[in-house]
Parts: C-alpha cells; structure tokens; sequence
C-alpha cells in the first residue's frame, strides 16, 4: 500500500492543486511537512499528507469550481482511507473541509486569510458553519486534529518551500495501515 500511495502521487500528483501555485504533490508535501515540524503524531502527519488524496481519485477537470462543481474530494479520500488505514488517519482528513468551514465561524479574521481558490470552495462546501453546525463538529473525536490539519493545510500553497520526498514519508504511512 505504501508503494500504491508513492506512486498515486508520482503519477497524478503533478497537476496544480485547485488554482493555486503548487501542484497536488508539493501541497500534500508542505502540510505533511508542516505537520512533522510541529511534532505530531504518525497518524496526523499521515493524514497531513493524505488529506486531499480524493483529488487524485477523481476524473474531473481541474477546474471544476470554476463551473460551480464540488468534487466532493474529502468524501472520496475517506472512502480510501478508511480501507486502509486507522481512524485517527481517516477522519482529521474526512473532516478537514468541515474544518475550514468551522474556522471560518470560530475565528472572524480566519476568513480573510483564505485564498481565492479556497474560498470559492468554501462557498462550494457549504460556507461559514452556523452555530448548530460548530457545535455538532465539536463533538467529533476528532475535530482538534481536523483544524490542525486544516491550518498546515491552508499554509501548504508557498511555491518556493522545499520539502523532502514522498519517500521520506513512507515510513508514516506504513506506521498507520490497519
């Protein structure tokens, strides 16, 4: 599975990640990075660098926000995930898309640091949570582990930070298989 996963990402992690100025491969990367660099645990770190896999399931265009087409990819990352790998892997990368929406509602100038692209898919992905919706989210077990990864997630767009290979990641992925 470690090998599927390095050469998924070889193979269609090259294509620009939604609009913004790194490719699917160097996102998954910088938040993975982030994430180590921040001493999380082997299961974040995994889901840091997993979290927006579904991306590279689907078959639709790049561009597909732009037609107002949510590509549902949280939902097919966990569909994955889940086969595989542990919970604690699965879902802070299934909630990850809730997580930004739950930012947006927690914190009033989370909203302004989002980029363009990120912000037509909030729009795409339901919006600003209400209060009902946060406190729902906040029930999930794992919900503080979403919004970390939510902000390495939103810091992994720099198209000048230097990561290392997915390879120097296998060892994090091989740590969370079931």
């Amino acid at each position: 599975m470690v090998q599927k996963i390095v050469d998924l990402f070889n193979e269609k992690g090259h294509s620009l990640y939604g609009g913004e100025a790194v490719t699917q491969m160097e996102h998954a990367l910088q938040a993975a990075t982030y994430a180590r660099k921040n001493n999380a645990s082997d299961a974040l770190i995994t889901a840091s660098l997993l979290h927006d896999i579904g991306h590279l399931l689907h078959a639709l265009p790049d561009d597909a926000p732009d037609f107002g087409v949510d590509d549902l990819h949280e939902e097919l990352a966990a569909l994955f995930l889940e086969k595989y790998f542990i919970k604690e892997v699965v879902e802070p990368a299934k909630l990850h898309v809730q997580a930004k929406r739950y930012l947006c509602f927690v914190d009033a100038g989370y909203y302004n640091t989002l980029s363009e692209p990120s912000r037509q898919s909030l729009a795409l992905q339901g919006g600003i949570m209400n209060t009902e919706e946060a406190a729902e989210f906040e029930k999930f077990e794992n919900y503080k582990e979403a919004v970390l990864l939510r902000t390495w997630d939103d810091l992994a767009k720099d198209p000048t930070m230097q990561t290392d290979p997915i390879e120097a990641f296998a060892p994090y992925i091989a740590n969370t298989l079931k």
